[in-house]
């Protein structure tokens, strides 16, 4: 298995945010890097595609110095899901094993969210979010025998980003911090 595929992506994506796009032209761009990278699932090095029995995993596979995007590995065992939550900051998600359903919320005139559409995101598909197109969702694996696992792409580190998950009845917001489950990253040049 070689990184390489990842290396490139990471070259090219860190090229388009060098230009100072703006996000429209980074969610119409970088969804054709995304899809690039995921068009193939031959570069996922193992240890960053390891499900846990209980909840979801977040892997960081790289992070700017200048924290202009991180890229992280989501792995979802069967039944697993996130709760309704928020990003603050664009994400373009390509899906490179199993299925996930995504399902979309928007926040409604006494403070409730209410669900707004659901799809499917199946390998080689690319999708994105962001304040400005909507980023409230809830993501959870699509299939009830194996793993799913995305690849997130954010305008930030999003482990170090403080945001919201929603109680979608009554609208409150609980702040929250992510992290990654992962203390090393993948040897890009292995």
């Amino acid at each position: 298995m070689s990184t390489q595929r990842l290396l490139t992506f990471i070259q090219d994506i860190t090229r388009l945010l060098d230009t100072k796009p703006s996000e429209a032209v980074i969610l119409v761009e970088g969804k054709k890097l995304v899809a690039t990278l995921v068009e193939k699932d031959d570069w996922l090095p193992a240890a960053f595609a390891q499900p846990h029995p209980e909840h979801y995993q977040q892997y960081l596979l790289y992070a700017d110095p200048l924290d202009r995007l991180s890229i992280v590995s989501f792995v979802w065992g069967p039944g697993q899901k996130t709760p309704v939550h928020d990003h603050l900051t664009w994400g373009i998600v390509g899906g490179l094993r199993g299925e996930e359903r995504e399902t979309t919320y928007a926040k409604q005139a006494d403070g409730s969210y209410a669900q707004t559409g659901t799809g499917v995101l199946k390998p080689g598909q690319v999708t994105a979010v962001s304040p400005t197109i909507g980023d409230i969702h809830e993501v959870a694996n699509n299939l009830s025998d194996r793993a799913s696992i995305s690849i997130h792409v954010y305008g930030d580190n999003i482990g170090r980003v403080k945001r919201h998950v929603f109680d979608t009845t009554t609208g409150a917001a609980k702040s929250f911090v992510s992290g990654y489950v992962s203390d090393v990253v993948p040897n890009l040049w292995a």
